[in-house]
């Protein structure tokens, strides 16, 4: 049975990084982020760019799902819509794959230093980011999914934490 890890959050509360590093705490193990369906330059978010992201990510989760050398498959992005989880999630083929579908939130002063700590490093561009972040988060807390608060959690404890969740029963 394969496993899709599904987890999504604000930008900057450490979803890539619990993410690469669950992927290499599971046994054959791919892991995407949804960033990665709509890395452009300039971003443009527009209601056409967000629904090809969303058909690439749902073709690449499902190639991966369809692949017999991976058990699991660890997903994020940033996800605050329900309507968002629901297009990718309707478009997978799920057959026999339990889901463990999650939103990383933390307290405002950990969202705070992590951004920070992303501008100062440069692995962030963007100014706004504080604001954009800080609105998105009480989005999360309205979710169809289970929460991690991962307020003063390193990556580690954050990935362990994902590990030890429980799944949704296989879909059939």
């Amino acid at each position: 049975m394969k496993t899709l890890y599904f987890i999504g959050g604000p930008m900057g509360v450490g979803k890539t990084a619990a993410c690469k590093i669950l992927k290499t705490m599971l046994d054959k193990c791919v892991f995407l982020d949804g960033d990665w369906c709509w890395d452009m330059h300039p971003f443009q978010l527009t209601e056409e760019t967000k629904a090809v992201a969303i058909e690439n990510a749902a073709f690449i989760l499902n190639n991966f799902l369809h692949c017999s050398a991976y058990e699991n498959v660890v997903f994020c992005w940033v996800m605050q819509y329900q309507s968002t989880i629901d297009a990718l999630l309707s478009r997978l083929d799920l057959n026999g794959c339990a889901v463990k579908n999650v939103s990383l939130v933390c307290d405002a002063s950990s969202l705070k230093a992590r951004l920070q700590k992303d501008l100062d490093s440069g692995v962030r561009g963007c100014k706004d980011i504080f604001e954009k972040s800080f609105a998105r988060l009480p989005l999360y807390y309205g979710l169809n999914t289970a929460k991690l608060d991962t307020s003063g959690m390193s990556s580690v404890q954050v990935a362990q934490a994902l590990l030890d969740m429980p799944t949704s029963s296989p879909q059939k």
